[in-house]
């Protein structure tokens, strides 16, 4: 129910009682309840971690750094500034702080500035009896008024938690895109790298494999060979040779992604793809820290729990409303039939208005709006516990399978070797007489298929590594990037 303000000329009103009872309300509680973090139990260490393999120390931030690759680097630094999805981000908080700007300005007076002129004649159905002349008239009038809520119960307040915990949690969501963003680029640039190594391998093998083709055909016409032997070199060939134009696309399509992911046009990275360069060496053991500083860390986390602060603050907005609602106005302004006796003395009128608004018999619609709203925060509870199991669970997955591929790689390496060997002694062997044609191509088959998983799986253990650091939300940059930074040109890094 909204009551009837009551405005009296300012010479009448007791502005020491409106003074007193404005006090008064700002000093009150906000109701609702007061946030307060929930605790997060995790485990002292990750079940997952390979003493070999990891270490308890502070995650490095800038991994990328460590690897020694100074185009990975730049890669990733441009990325940092010009990729779109991080713009978006960006804008997203700067949208966020401007409306907390707009919150925080509800605890002050809110002043307008207003002037008119009119020229009114009344019918004489209006003012029967009055002369037409009398019935026509001028006024002039210009008023400074404001309008102040006053915050008895913590609405304002609340509103202003809320807007702050949001804008919060949005720099968290933008930081969490930064993890996203400069893992992905190290992710494909490790692909496109080992995809190049992988295409060195079938085109080294293509090689070897002409050369023992033109052995065979060099011994059928010699009379010493068979068409069968030669049939089946040319057949390996062709196959091992289908690979190529395979691995070259995936090679540029690697570098398109690589270019759009640092603000480029797709073809402007085409360097990286025509300049093949190996693999970075990996570090022989990775910073992994704790599981506790994991949940303090990751930005998905940070926003969760902010969003659940918000929602509680939100439920404290709703209980306001089961309160009255103070409200003081005030106006200063003139008054006048005529343009000239505009801010005269005897023009001049001033009010001010306290006033009460109180939605009581709305009871059971305001009771329904704090039900939600305590839903809400049961569902930003969850949401944010979910959360922290969610990053436990990437961590310890991206720990079993970074020490998964390591131990494939080793296991690899040797086989690769092994293979070259085989092939190499194949060769010797059926040139000397002893094996025939078929042991070299099963030779040099296994070479080629050795060599081409072991280049997989170095590509599987950076790309790996890459997913730990994600995991353990490495790559957080120390300050969020700038509205005001440019976007990159489409040149090469």
């Amino acid at each position: 129910m909204r009551s009837r303000p009551v405005a009296r000329p300012l010479s009448r009103t007791p502005v020491g009682l409106v003074v007193l009872t404005a006090t008064a309300l700002l000093t009150a509680c906000a109701v609702g309840p007061s946030y307060q973090r929930p605790e997060l139990h995790s485990p002292a260490a990750f079940h997952a971690a390979d003493p070999a393999l990891t270490r308890a120390a502070k995650v490095e931030q800038a991994f990328w750094h460590r690897l020694g690759d100074p185009v990975l680097a730049q890669l990733v630094e441009d990325a940092l500034v010009a990729n779109h999805d991080l713009r978006i981000a960006l804008a997203r908080l700067e949208r966020a702080r401007a409306l907390l700007g707009e919150a925080r300005q509800d605890r002050w007076p809110s002043l307008r500035a207003e002037a008119g002129a009119a020229d009114l004649r009344l019918a004489q159905v209006e003012s029967p009896g009055t002369p037409r002349a009398a019935r026509q008239r001028e006024q002039y009038d210009a008023a400074i008024t404001a309008a102040w809520e006053l915050d008895a119960f913590g609405r304002v307040r609340r509103s202003m938690e809320a807007a702050r915990h949001e804008a919060e949690a949005t720099a968290a969501d933008l930081a969490a895109v930064q993890v996203a963003v400069a893992g992905e680029v190290a992710r494909n640039y490790f692909l496109l790298r080992g995809l190049q190594a992988q295409l060195a391998v079938a085109e080294g093998n293509a090689a070897n494999q002409a050369r023992s083709l033109e052995l065979v055909e060099l011994l059928l016409r010699e009379g010493r060979g068979t068409e069968f032997d030669t049939a089946r070199a040319r057949a390996q060939l062709a196959l091992t040779r289908a690979r190529v134009p395979e691995l070259a696309a995936a090679i540029g399509a690697a570098s398109h992604r690589l270019a759009v992911l640092t603000g480029r046009e797709p073809g402007a990275l085409q360097a990286l793809a025509t300049e093949p360069a190996a693999l970075p060496l990996l570090p022989g053991s990775v910073a992994i820290g704790t599981p506790g500083d994991l949940l303090a860390r990751r930005p998905d986390v940070a926003a969760a729990e902010r969003r659940l602060a918000a929602a509680t603050a939100r439920i404290g907005i709703a209980t306001a409303e089961l309160y009255p609602r103070f409200s003081l106005g005030g106006l200063l302004g003139s008054l006048a039939g005529d343009a000239d006796l505009l801010f005269e003395r005897d023009s001049e009128r001033r009010s001010v208005v306290l006033g009460v608004d109180w939605s009581f018999l709305d009871r059971g619609r305001v009771r329904a709006r704090i039900a939600a709203a305590g839903a809400d925060a049961d569902a930003a509870l969850a949401a944010f516990e979910q959360a922290a199991l969610r990053a436990l669970e990437e961590v310890e997955t991206a720990l079993l399978q970074y020490a998964g591929a390591e131990r494939q790689r080793e296991h690899l390496a040797h086989a690769a070797v092994a293979s070259a060997r085989a092939a190499q002694l194949a060769r010797l062997r059926f040139e000397a007489g002893i094996v025939d044609f078929l042991a070299v191509l099963d030779a040099e088959r296994a070479q080629l298929e050795a060599e081409d998983r072991l280049a997989q799986a170095q590509t599987r253990q950076a790309t790996a590594l890459v997913a730990l650091h994600a995991a353990l939300a490495g790559g957080w940059p120390e300050r969020l990037p700038s509205a005001a930074e440019p976007a990159l040109a489409a040149a090469p890094p």
